[in-house]
């Protein structure tokens, strides 16, 4: 079986294994755990930030992001695909009592100055403050988009003369720098706050982190453990983390390789299916059908039944994602299996 469903779905190898099970661990409750402290560290200097909080979920540390930075009754500006307004179960109203507006960007998700000066509000008291602007680097939902970071930039330097604070969903951000040459730091500087998950493109079996000031990370660490998201002896699955970070990193470039390879292959081939390449900039494929109404769950049936496992992207689309658990030649081959189902 070749799983191409998300690159969440990579095992830890035996050497992460290994680092696990020798981890120093503590009570992170009480801010005592050493491998937690060291992951900790190493992430918020990567990202060039004060402090960092590892969290269960990027979920999580979105919602801490988005909790920290906005009060009650503010508006969140974010584009019409992005994570946290597709993705996260509608937790920041329902956790932060904001509001989130989101902004149709007009090519590959991408939000450019105008869209986002459109969606700001007037300064009247019948109206709700526009507080916070989020990216998403790469853009999940629009196929692994990337951000350049001159588009950061123009997009930051413009939210600070209206404003805004700014916040980075990076949970792919590692693929972003990889097809860009941008390191992380490069790109987090422009943001208040940033998310980073190590469970994706890394490999890791959970998690993700919050970085920002001190006291972002402060109050992070107090809504964390409202949010029930305290953990004890963490440092176990921090150090598949931290082992991820430290190795498998500078391979992330490999699996947009494998990505875009498969996606040439089935924009040949698949005669039922097209697929936009210009939108394949990072790990991500979508594939769009080209039949009228599909099944969208009996051809992932059918597939699996093939011996490819992949997702559904939107409602008339497929999702494949490469990552470290699949080689380029098993792409190569899924890519033959879909093209040749889809014709």
């Amino acid at each position: 079986m070749i799983d191409l469903r998300s690159d969440t779905v990579t095992k830890p190898s035996e050497a992460m294994r290994h680092f696990m099970a020798q981890a120093p661990v503590g009570d992170d409750v009480f801010d005592e755990d050493p491998m937690v402290h060291e992951l900790q560290q190493e992430v918020a200097a990567l990202l060039g930030k004060e402090a960092a909080l590892y969290c269960p979920s990027g979920c999580m540390t979105n919602q801490l992001a988005v909790n920290i930075q906005t009060q009650p009754g503010d508006e969140v500006i974010l584009e019409a695909d992005a994570h946290i307004f597709n993705y996260e179960t509608t937790a920041a109203s329902f956790l932060s009592r904001v509001q989130l507006n989101p902004v149709r960007a007009k090519s590959k998700g991408i939000l450019t100055i105008n869209d986002v000066d459109d969606a700001i509000r007037e300064p009247a008291y019948y109206m709700p403050i526009s507080r916070l602007l989020v990216i998403e680097n790469t853009h999940n939902r629009a196929g692994g988009t990337i951000y350049t970071i001159d588009r950061v930039k123009e997009l930051s330097e413009f939210a600070r003369s209206k404003g805004l604070l700014m916040h980075l969903d990076g949970a792919r951000l590692w693929n972003a720098c990889a097809a860009t040459g941008v390191s992380p730091k490069e790109y987090a500087q422009h943001f208040d706050t940033v998310s980073v998950c190590f469970s994706k493109g890394l490999g890791a079996p959970v998690g993700s982190a919050i970085c920002g000031t001190n006291e972002h990370i402060t109050k992070a660490r107090r809504m964390r453990k409202i949010w029930g998201g305290g953990m004890r002896q963490a440092g176990i699955i921090a150090a598949g983390a931290l082992f991820a970070l430290r190795n498998n990193r500078e391979r992330v470039k490999d699996d947009n390789t494998k990505a875009h390879k498969f996606a040439e292959i089935i924009a040949k081939n698949a005669k039922n299916a097209t697929i936009d390449m210009e939108s394949v900039e990072s790990n991500i494929v979508l594939i769009d059908l080209k039949v009228k109404n599909p099944d969208v769950s009996k051809i992932l049936s059918d597939l699996t039944v093939k011996g490819v496992k992949l997702s559904q992207g939107k409602k008339t689309s497929l999702r494949a994602v490469a990552h470290l658990d699949v080689t380029i030649e098993e792409c190569e081959k899924a890519a033959g299996i879909v093209a040749e189902y889809l014709s």
